[in-house]
């Protein structure tokens, strides 16, 4: 009788923080007491790829008593067994990962002291024994759980959804507002005569017209799409399951000794706070704090995103904003093949979308964990783990996961009308904002107290006239003396006979030094003290100069010209020279006043400076924290403005009414407005915007210089004089517009010397500003407070509007678009495409239109299959065979799976195997 091996099952393993992923395998060898006696060692031999757990790690498992692993480095493979305790029987046990699989498995022998030998062994009995057997067994490899399979979830509600679409302009027919703009932007070429006319008519609808035949062959295929007047949008919808949650990676470890307990303290945190402190003598603090909106869903992560995706349209479609992609033309009129080229399209965009948005919640989590030996309230979350073993626990600190499903189903397709626009938002006006800057303060700088001019003093000086007699008997001085008519300098008096009395009449006094700073100018005047005297004049001109200002000291010269002492031996005299400040003296005092307040003027301009930089650097961080007006009110001005402008084209195409001129009455053209809105959604119109660099204007602009200015160039520093009767401020103006912007010089490299400069115009920021909006290197014009969506319109080359038709009025829609858009190109055969329906085949471009506006008109009016685009909200998550099928109608095509963390962690026993260092 051959040995029999048979497979009994897989139990868990009966050990705390043993977790599911392992588990004990255990194989019964069946023979008779001969084969299997006791003392008999018995052994599995294993793959080396299967990860098997030593026993010895599971001493208070009684399953694996005595079991025992070998590992044969020769052969790579691992040996497995115990020992027999009874004959006729053996049951080996295990412990390996969860999952099964299927491969060879051999079975060895060895007695006492012998050595192993193979023993062949059958897996029924009565079967074909063998040296080995294929036979279930663990699957190679680690375990892993990412939670539960897809298919047990079938029938959950989606807790989320996003509608999107694609859009794709249908070939063939040459729209007559496309292609008057297309000859207007080609004045030599063979179509530039194209006139409105010429899209109507036999020879239009055949091309048959030579500028509209020459119109089509430069814009073939798929070019042509830009030319055509209709388009298809295929609506999708995007769900959001809500899968089950499993236990991701460690985010930590704690090892916790016997008998021993720790507190851990979770910090989550979702918030940067940073404060800056600055200390002046007042004791002035500032705190700034900046808050990041972060999100926890996946859901929530696209639907930011697709608000802020510039490159794609916005309809409002049943109340709700649905994201349109834009698609390559399609030569193909055929609903089908327009949704499985659309579906393709969206599943690449919101994959990747999906994918990204997960990436950016995985890196908003950040989980800090302290050990501490006191209690504090410093935290959100607290553990309390305590090892009441006896052996060192391991606890992993292991991060909740989340299992998104994500899914995307067909809900519709939509005829449109599509026409393109100029200067988009050309006439929008743009947010200014209000900041007034206050003047520095300079009570801190005293104004210099004025010098006053040198004035001229007065100083008194006195002097004695003495008596000098020279002849005559009148020695007491009592004469009265009067010029000797021969010698001016003598007095002489002829009244006693025989002798004349004759005395000194001039004199010469030396005058005190002048003061410092000061030179002497003249003699004010002469107090004589009521003496009877006279003196010449001081500027006499034999007295000249008088008073002398040549000698050292200076001098007085005085001249009598009468005088009686009367008996006195001198006359007293008190004159008032007359002192003025030196040319010198007066231009030191200048330049001192100049200097002090030149001084002044320094503090004030460095004071004016710091408040122009401060005011700069204000303007900036305020321009650059400015909050966002809604997007839902941006597009709504956005798609008005198209509409608008819309409504204006059709005025100069004489398709509505012209606004009144002066002299005509003013008439409402709610006719033709109604007719409008009967064939189309205008609530629902989408649009695009051609990126700026297709703008028209020269190739090569003209170069940067250091006199270049941006859009908004930064106020000067010296501002000119203010008007009268205002205050001059640091910043000219009181409102800001926009990002400030200057030209600066950078030095070419090339080698050349000395190197050429170069001029950007550039931005300005600070530390403390938020990033520059999208286009500030490309000196866009930047709306402070609208999204990059709006700046985008208001730089972009040109828009092409969409406008839905309403569900049903395909076909009267088609008739009054003729009329706007011509009849070009609709009578020219259509060329059947693959994956078309058969009967599009020999008809023409206009008749094919037609069935496709018709079945469109069937399909958006039947109830039936726009309740199957509901389907997913009643009857909940379906899963999907494969992940992804090309669209059918109103059917799901695409599937996938996202896992997302969560701020919830766990505290996890785990043991690993000393050994091979893996988890057990």
């Amino acid at each position: 009788m051959a040995l029999v091996v048979s497979f009994v099952g897989t139990d868990p393993i009966p050990q705390s923080g043993a977790g599911s992923s392992y588990r004990i395998w255990q194989y019964k060898v069946d023979g008779t007491g001969s084969e299997i006696p006791s003392g008999l060692r018995m052994a599995l031999a294993l793959p080396a790829n299967v990860q098997v757990v030593d026993p010895s790690l599971y001493a208070g498992v009684s399953t694996l008593s005595g079991s025992f692993l070998w590992d044969d480095p020769a052969s790579g493979l691992h040996f497995v067994g115990r020992t027999a305790t009874s004959p006729g029987s053996l049951t080996i046990s295990f412990v390996a990962p969860a999952r099964t699989s299927t491969g060879e498995m051999a079975l060895f022998k060895s007695a006492s002291g012998a050595g192993w030998t193979a023993a062949p062994f059958a897996t029924v009995s009565g079967g074909t024994a063998g040296p080995a057997q294929t036979m279930v067994m663990p699957a190679p490899g680690a375990p892993a759980y990412t939670g539960q399979p897809v298919y047990d979830f079938a029938g959950t509600l989606p807790y989320a959804s996003e509608l999107l679409g694609v859009y794709q302009p249908l070939v063939g027919w040459l729209g007559a507002q496309s292609s008057m703009s297309a000859a207007a932007a080609n004045p030599d070429s063979a179509y530039a005569r194209l006139v409105p006319d010429s899209f109507r008519g036999d020879a239009a609808r055949s091309l048959g017209h030579e500028a509209l035949a020459a119109l089509a062959e430069r814009f073939a295929a798929q070019a042509a799409g830009g030319l055509s007047p209709v388009g298809l949008v295929n609506l999708f919808r995007e769900y959001f399951f809500e899968f089950d949650t499993f236990l991701g990676v460690p985010a930590g470890h704690i090892w916790v000794s016997p008998g021993g307990s720790v507190e851990v303290v979770e910090t989550s945190t979702r918030r940067t706070l940073v404060e800056k402190t600055a200390e002046v003598s007042e004791e002035v603090t500032r705190k700034t704090e900046e808050s990041l909106t972060e999100q926890d869903d996946v859901a929530d992560a696209i639907k930011e995103e697709n608000a802020s995706d510039t490159k794609l349209g916005v309809s409002a479609t049943g109340g709700v904003n649905a994201k349109i992609y834009h698609a390559d033309a399609s030569l193909s009129f055929s609903t089908q093949n327009t949704a499985k080229r659309g579906s393709e399209a969206t599943h690449k965009q919101t994959r990747t979308q999906t994918a990204k948005a997960s990436s950016e919640i995985k890196r908003n989590f950040k989980t800090t964990f302290k050990t501490v030996t006191e209690s504090t309230d410093t935290s959100s979350r607290r553990y309390f783990l305590q090892n009441n073993t006896n052996d060192l626990v391991n606890y992993e600190m292991r991060r909740k996961m989340r299992k998104v499903g994500v899914q995307l189903q067909h809900v519709g397709t939509r005829l449109c009308w599509q026409v393109y626009l100029g200067d988009p938002g050309v006439d929008l006006g743009l947010g200014d904002m209000v900041h007034v800057v206050e003047a520095p303060d300079l009570t801190a700088v005293p104004r210099p107290e004025k010098l006053p001019d040198l004035e001229d003093k007065l100083i008194p000086f006195h002097f004695d006239i003495p008596f000098l007699h020279n002849d005559g008997p009148d020695d007491e001085g009592e004469l009265t003396y009067t010029p000797n008519p021969t010698v001016p300098c003598r007095g002489i008096n002829t009244t006693t006979v025989g002798v004349d009395d004759t005395v000194q009449f001039c004199f010469t006094k030396p005058l005190p030094p002048p003061p410092a700073d000061y030179e002497l100018t003249g003699i004010a005047s002469i107090e004589r003290h009521g003496a009877r005297v006279e003196f010449a004049p001081f500027d006499s001109a034999d007295l000249l100069p008088n008073p002398d200002t040549t000698t050292t000291p200076h001098e007085l010269k005085l001249r009598l010209t009468y005088a009686n002492w009367q008996g006195k031996p001198s006359l007293p005299f008190d004159a008032m020279l007359t002192y003025k400040p030196t040319a010198a003296a007066v231009a030191k005092r200048k330049q001192a006043n100049d200097d002090a307040e030149a001084a002044y003027r320094r503090q004030v301009e460095r004071l004016q400076h710091e408040a122009y930089g401060k005011a700069v650097r204000e303007r900036l961080r305020l321009v650059s924290q400015m909050r966002s007006r809604p997007s839902e009110d941006l597009r709504s001005e956005e798609r008005r403005w198209v509409f608008r402008n819309l409504i204006r084209k059709l005025q100069n195409s004489g398709h509505f009414p012209a606004p009144p001129s002066a002299g005509v009455p003013a008439s409402l053209p709610y006719v033709e407005a109604e007719q409008i809105q009967r064939f189309f959604d205008v609530d629902e119109m989408l649009y695009f915007v051609a990126p700026d660099f297709w703008r028209p204007g020269p190739l090569d602009p003209p170069p940067v210089t250091r006199d270049s200015v941006g859009r908004y160039p930064v106020p000067p520093a010296e501002e000119s004089a203010p008007a009268p009767g205002t205050v001059a401020l640091p910043l000219a103006g009181q409102t800001v517009a926009g990002w400030y912007s200057r030209a600066d010089e950078y030095k070419a490299a090339g080698g050349q010397i000395p190197p050429a400069s170069e001029y950007r115009v550039d931005y300005l920021i600070t530390e403390q500003t938020d990033p520059a909006p999208l286009g500030s290197s490309l000196g866009w014009l930047i709306q402070i407070d609208a999204d990059p969506r709006r700046n985008e319109f208001l730089n972009a080359a040109w828009v092409k509007a969409v406008m839905p038709v309403r569900p049903g009025q395909e076909a009267a829609a088609l008739a009054w678009l003729k009329g706007v858009e011509g009849e070009a190109g609709l009578d020219v055969p259509y060329t059947l495409q693959d994956g078309d329906p058969g009967s599009f085949g020999g008809k023409k471009v206009g008749e094919v239109l037609a069935m496709v506006a018709q079945e469109l008109k069937e399909s958006n009016s039947d109830h039936h299959k726009t309740a199957a685009s509901e389907k997913v909200f009643e009857s909940g998550f379906d899963p999907l065979e494969g992940g992804f099928r090309p669209a059918e109608l109103y059917q799901v095509f695409d599937q996938w799976v996202e896992v997302l963390p969560t701020d919830q962690v766990a505290a996890v026993a785990v043991r690993y195997d000393p050994k091979t260092g893996q988890q057990l």
